[in-house]
């Protein structure tokens, strides 16, 4: 398939997840996500004081004086929760109305846990998605291509080879509208999703 397109792999190769995790590498691919869920403490970040106290009722610096904010990373330690732990509670407070977007890649939640102090953390739901990529065991494989972009602008690389994010409108040349369509011959354990769309 890359080939009949005039793609050219030039090296390929396998990332452990113990090297994704330590390098935070999907912390950087997903930099305007995980800046706000692993890389920056909350005083680090540009919150909308004014929305943050019109959705909860407490003044943003009050909040952080008091120690009651963190990124994802540090609300799983604070609240003694894994990834999928975090992203059940972080579920439950979209679904009570409890979070607040204020931006792109950038929301707050407040978690309320029986039995444990109510705290604010953001982008929760990303803990979950990077275990997908740094849970024991686990790797990637990647490749390093080239190709001519006159004959195969970039948005037809992402759209047409690639496909798009959704595998399921993926057209059925493109890898991810074949690992759709052959994903249990490829052994993988669930069809492809928009989350977890097999290629990036």
């Amino acid at each position: 398939t890359l080939a009949a397109k005039g793609i050219t792999i030039l090296k390929e190769g396998k990332i452990a997840s113990e090297e994704i995790d330590s390098k935070k590498l999907i912390d950087q691919h997903y930099y305007a996500i995980a800046s706000k869920a692993t890389i920056l403490k909350p005083n680090e970040l540009n919150v909308p004081a004014d929305k943050f106290k019109a959705q909860f009722g407490l003044d943003w610096q009050t909040a952080l004086d008091e120690g009651k904010v963190f990124n994802a990373m540090d609300a799983c330690e604070k609240l003694g929760l894994d990834a999928d732990g975090l992203d059940k509670e972080w579920a439950k407070c979209k679904k009570a109305g409890k979070m607040i977007k204020f931006g792109g890649g950038f929301y707050c939640g407040l978690l309320e846990i029986e039995g444990k102090e109510p705290i604010y953390a953001f982008n929760g739901f990303f803990m979950s998605m990077r275990s997908k990529f740094t849970a024991p065991g686990l790797n990637i494989h990647y490749y390093v291509v080239e190709w001519d972009a006159d004959q195969c602008p970039w948005a037809d690389f992402r759209g047409k080879v690639l496909g798009p994010t959704d595998p399921a409108e993926a057209p059925a040349d493109s890898l991810r509208g074949i690992i759709n369509a052959d994903w249990e011959a490829l052994g993988l354990t669930s069809a492809p999703n928009v989350g977890d769309n097999g290629v990036h």
